[in-house]
Order: structure tokens, then C-alpha cells, then sequence
């Protein structure tokens, strides 16, 4: 007999094909392999090949006839049989594989190099398709768009000044300012649309529309601004009228206008409401001693006694076009700072209402300024604190604002009414460039031509909202109201002050004694207004005396007093200079000098006087 030869046998080492990839042209082919199973891999593996609940020997040892049923229920009563011989077996692989299904296998190890290589090869085939399609654009642009607008290209500028939104298939915008911070119950969406109709169609020479169209709601359609206007209600003189933003002529926009003209004018005409309506608001709940009105599209309130002011929302929408709009009330001067102003309020209040102070501390109520939160250390009184609980509403800051430019129109026409009409002495005006919208000065110098290097006067002008305050060379401050009639009587009073200052000035200049002078001469003819000031002097000898009385309302008068030869023979003193008691004085005739003004003159008579006594 020949001896058994043990016989391993073993799986072949060999892993499966899991990925087949091509590269290139197709000339690179590479086969990837899953990896090899582990000893309890491979084990369960085949045991999940074997049927557990599956006996074969059952069905084997069944008998086939009753006969034998009969002998092995003989057998089954004298002999026990033994269990299966594999029910061990089947109960440790069981056993087994519960215990690998309940412990976790550990992870593959990535394979970043098959990941890159593929992320790689991905980023390449998008690359490669973007790039064909952006070449196809190019081409698509340098064929079509050189013909028509498109209505891409369109909307891309649209987007760029204006906020839109797509809601379904519908593209919509808006024109409001909310985001600014505006609080305006009044909406401004608008619809945009592809045109239908193909501009290269249009005549050379014809308004574009462009790519797409905007569809305005009605309310905002035409052209709107606001007029104010403050005149004087007996005469019906327009002082001055500040127009915001008014169109060239009055009407609709037409439907060939392009988009964004549309969209400026709806937006301008969603301003021009938001102004008026805050306006009328504040003017129907504020509590005035002279009470506002409001009348349609009017705002009708009183500046000064006399003086109205009126804001007006004028609105075009073009529907009636047989109908010619109204002409325009005439305007004398077009005041861009007042324009500038109803722009700015309402920026302002935007910009408050979302930017509040920060807290402080950060846990602190928001909206607190810092000038409330320091009421407590400084110990501000009640006055204070009610002084900085009240806000000015829109309507008091353009009150203001118009009494102020109201007042200063006043000042100005006063002021260069005096500096035309008077040439004796000159007046020159030199307004400050740096003002505010309610204070605003100038400098006013009263000079005498060819003696303006010292012999000159000047003073101060602060115009206030409804006060003006005057400062004069001494200092003294004088506080005046809004009539005109006071800064007239101001003004001559100064003429008078600065013709007895000449005089002083030469009297010193030519030696002549100066014996007397007061600034409130309480002789002679009244005064309709301040009081006059005199000046007495004598000449070198003593033997000749000048009497200069100035006033706002008579004028300059100059008087000589001369003592003949016998009356000096009487008086006993030796003294000269009381020769001239009990001489009369006489008034000298100015106007039959030589001279261009009043210094002139009297330096001339002084000159004569003083060659005669010698």
C-alpha cells in the first residue's frame, strides 16, 4: 500500500477587478483591484454560504414505508440516538459570527493619490466645458449685440443701480428708500420685461429703449416737484422761490424713453410725496401760536407779519394733453441753499431713524445719546432735560431756515441799497463765506475816499432766524429785530458817528484843539431817530472856533464862531482863547467847497482858516 501525501489546499491569492479606467486617447487602460479579505473577512464570507436552518439528514433519514415506521419506533423506544455530528460545529460558527457582527471593522485606509487623481480629472472635464461654453457666449455677443441690445447685458445694468427680486417667473424692483431708512407707507415696485419688438429695426437717429422694459405703477408715473415760495401777502411779491428738482417742461414720460430715465423721474416723484406728506403731518399735529394750513397740495403757514410761506406738491401725470399746464410764477432769484436744504432734511431723518448712538456700557438701553446719559453726573435741572427731549420736527427746521434767508434778503437789500445811494461816505459790504443755513455775518466798513487808510468805520452784522445782533467798533452789542425800519435808523446813526470821527482825526492832523464833544447832543432840532453828536475845536491861534453837529436824520452841518477886533479890546483877560465868548455862531455853507466829500471840505476850510489867522 502506498503512504497518504497530506494535501493543502488554499484559496487562490488573487483580488478582483473592481474599476476598468481609461485614460488618454484610450491607449492607457488601468484595471483597479479591491483589496484582499482579511482570515475573519474570508470566514464569514463562507459562512454566510451555509444554510443553518436547512437539515438535509432529516429528509434523508425519513422512512418510506409503515413497516418502517413501525420498526424505528421500536428502535426510538429501546435506543436514544445521539445528536447531529455537525450541531457542535454549527454552534461555534454561530456563536462566532454573532461576536464579529457585534465588534466594528476598522476603516480602509483613504487613498488620497485615487482621490486626487480623480477630483483632478473631474475639475478638468468641468474646466473644459466652461471654457467652450464662454467661447460659444463671445461669439453669440460679437454677432447679435452689435445689432440690437440685449436683454441680458440690460438687466446686469439695471442691477447695478437698482434692487431687484425675482418672485416666480416675474422679475420686480423697487424704488423706495426703506433700506435708507425711510418710513413711508407708499410703495415703489415696478416690473421689468423683455421687449418684443427688435431694435435694429428702428430708424438711425431714434430713442433706444434698450433690452428690456420697466412698468411704473400708476401713481408714480409723470413728472412731480416741490415749490416753496415765500411772498409777501399785501403786494403778492414772490421774494423768493427754491425749486426742487424741476423738469425742463411739465408732462408725461413718454413710453420711448429709456428705462432709467423712467425709473430716476418715478423715484423723484416718490420723493417729492414722502417731503409733502411729512411736512402735512407735522403741520396738522404741531401746536403753533399762528396755526399751519392745509389746504390739497398746499402748506400755507406765516414766517413774519405779512410774510407767507407756501410749499406746494406739483404733479404731472399727462393725461390731459389738449390741457397746457399753468406758466410758472415769476421768480427773482432762484435760491439753491433753500433747494439744498429740503434734500437734506429728509436724508437727515432717514439716517436717523436706523443709526443710533451705540449703548454704553454695551448692556445699557440702545438709543440713548451721550449727552442724555452724562444728565445724571453733571446734574442737569428739569429745564435742560426737557430742552433735550424736544426734537424739531421738518416743518420748524424749514421755518427756520426761511425766516432766517428772509431775514438776510432783508439785510442785504438794506445794506446794498445804502452802498448805491450814498457816496458821502461809502459803504462796503463783505460777507462772510462760511455760513449755516440759520447764521450767516458781515462786515460793513464806512470809509471816505481818499482818506480810507485811518479815517475809517465799521461794525458787525449777525443775522440770527428771526433777530439781528450788531457789534460796533466801541463793542457795544445792539440786538434788533426783523423790521427793516431799525437797521435803516442803525445805519444812518453810524454815517453820523463816523463824520464827527473823521473830524476829530483831522482836527488832530492839522493841530487844530479839539475844546468839546459829545456822542448825545441835547440842543437843537430833534432827531427822528438816535441822537446827534457834535464836535467844537479852535484853530491853532485861538483865534477862530468850528462847530460840527452830525445827526441820523439832518445831517452834518459845520458852523464857524469868529470874534471881531472890539470885542477883544473888552475882555480883561489875556488868555485868546476867551476871546470867542458871546460870539456868535454861523452855519458855512459845505456845498460851495471844493472837494469830493465832507472830509475834503472841511479839511479846506480848515486849511483857509488856519492861513487867514496867521
Amino acid at each position: 500500500m502506498t503512504t497518504p501525501v497530506p494535501v493543502c489546499v488554499e484559496a487562490v491569492l488573487e483580488s478582483q477587478i473592481q474599476e476598468v479606467r481609461v485614460e488618454g486617447d484610450g491607449q492607457d487602460i488601468q484595471e483597479v483591484y479591491a483589496p484582499q479579505l482579511s482570515m475573519s473577512e474570508n470566514l464569514a464570507k463562507l459562512a454566510n454560504k451555509i444554510d443553518f436552518y436547512k437539515d438535509e439528514c432529516e429528509e434523508k433519514g425519513k422512512p418510506t414505508s409503515e413497516g418502517e415506521k413501525e420498526s424505528e419506533e421500536e428502535k426510538a423506544t429501546t435506543f436514544q440516538p445521539s445528536l447531529w455530528p455537525w450541531d457542535s460545529v454549527r454552534n461555534k460558527l454561530k456563536a462566532s459570527l454573532t461576536e464579529m457582527n457585534q465588534v466594528s471593522q476598522p476603516a480602509p485606509d483613504p487613498k488620497t493619490a485615487l482621490q486626487l487623481a480623480s477630483k483632478k480629472q473631474a475639475l478638468t472635464t468641468s474646466a473644459n466645458i466652461l471654457m467652450s461654453s464662454a467661447e460659444r457666449l463671445k461669439k453669440s455677443q460679437a454677432e447679435g449685440t452689435s445689432k440690437h441690445n440685449d436683454f441680458h447685458i440690460e438687466l446686469l445694468k439695471l442691477r447695478q443701480n437698482w434692487r431687484l427680486k425675482k418672485v416666480g417667473n416675474t422679475i420686480l424692483g423697487d424704488l423706495s428708500y426703506k433700506t435708507a431708512g425711510s418710513r413711508f407707507w407708499q410703495g415703489g415696485t415696478f416690473e421689468v420685461l423683455k421687449t418684443t419688438t427688435n431694435t435694429s429695426t428702428e430708424p438711425e437717429g431714434s430713442a433706444t429703449k434698450g433690452g428690456l422694459e420697466v412698468v411704473i405703477p400708476n401713481d408714480l408715473r409723470g413728472v412731480a416737484y416741490i415749490q416753496v415760495e415765500v411772498k409777501s401777502v399785501p403786494e403778492k411779491m414772490d421774494l423768493t422761490s427754491a425749486i426742487m428738482r424741476l423738469p425742463s417742461e411739465l408732462g408725461t414720460v413718454h413710453t420711448g424713453t429709456y428705462w432709467q430715465q423712467k425709473l430716476q423721474a418715478a423715484q423723484n416723484v416718490l420723493f417729492c410725496k414722502e417731503i409733502f406728506s411729512q411736512l402735512a403731518r407735522e403741520a396738522v399735529q404741531t401746536n403753533s401760536s399762528v396755526p399751519h394750513l392745509v389746504v390739497g397740495n398746499q402748506i400755507i403757514t406765516n414766517v413774519f407779519p405779512g410774510i407767507q410761506l407756501s410749499i406746494i406738491l406739483c404733479h404731472s401725470t399727462g393725461k390731459d394733453k389738449n390741457k397746457r399746464p399753468p406758466p410758472a410764477p415769476p421768480k427773482l432769484d432762484h435760491n439753491h441753499v433753500l433747494e439744498h436744504s429740503l434734500h437734506q432734511l429728509l436724508r437727515e431723518l432717514h439716517y436717523k431713524n436706523i443709526h443710533y448712538p451705540p449703548p454704553h456700557p454695551v448692556t445699557a438701553m440702545i438709543g440713548v445719546s451721550k449727552k442724555r446719559r452724562m444728565a445724571g453726573p453733571l446734574a442737569m435741572s428739569r429745564q435742560d432735560l426737557l430742552e433735550m427731549a424736544d426734537n424739531e420736527s421738518l416743518l420748524e427746521q424749514v421755518i427756520k431756515q426761511t425766516k432766517h434767508h428772509v431775514l438776510r434778503q432783508k439785510t442785504m437789500g438794506v445794506l446794498d441799497r445804502y452802498a448805491v445811494t450814498l457816496s458821502d461816505p461809502q459803504l462796503a459790504n463783505h460777507w462772510n463765506c462760511v455760513n449755516s443755513s440759520l447764521e450767516s455775518s458781515c462786515r460793513v466798513l464806512i470809509t471816505s475816499q481818499g482818506y480810507d487808510l485811518r479815517l475809517w468805520h465799521s461794525f458787525m452784522v449777525h443775522i440770527y432766524v428771526d433777530k439781528i445782533k450788531l457789534i460796533t467798533r466801541e463793542g457795544r452789542v445792539l440786538i434788533l429785530s426783523y423790521e427793516e425800519k431799525e437797521l435803516e435808523d442803525f445805519i444812518l446813526w453810524q454815517i453820523s458817528q463816523h463824520q464827527i470821527s473823521v473830524s476829530q482825526n483831522l482836527s488832530r492832523l492839522m493841530g487844530w484843539h479839539m475844546l468839546n464833544t459829545t456822542g448825545a447832543l441835547g440842543v437843537s432840532d430833534l432827531e427822528s431817530s438816535a441822537t446827534a453828536s457834535a464836535l467844537v475845536m479852535a484853530s491853532p491861534n485861538h483865534n477862530k472856533a468850528l462847530a460840527i453837529k452830525s445827526g441820523p436824520s439832518t445831517g452834518t452841518k459845520v458852523f464857524i464862531q469868529s470874534c471881531p477886533k472890539e470885542n477883544k479890546s473888552r475882555i480883561v483877560t489875556k488868555d485868546e482863547k476867551w476871546s470867542f465868548v458871546g460870539c456868535e455862531f454861523q452855519e458855512v455853507d459845505m456845498n460851495k467847497f471844493e472837494g469830493r466829500n465832507f472830509p475834503s471840505k472841511l479839511e479846506t476850510l480848515m486849511a483857509v482858516l488856519t492861513r487867514t489867522a496867521t
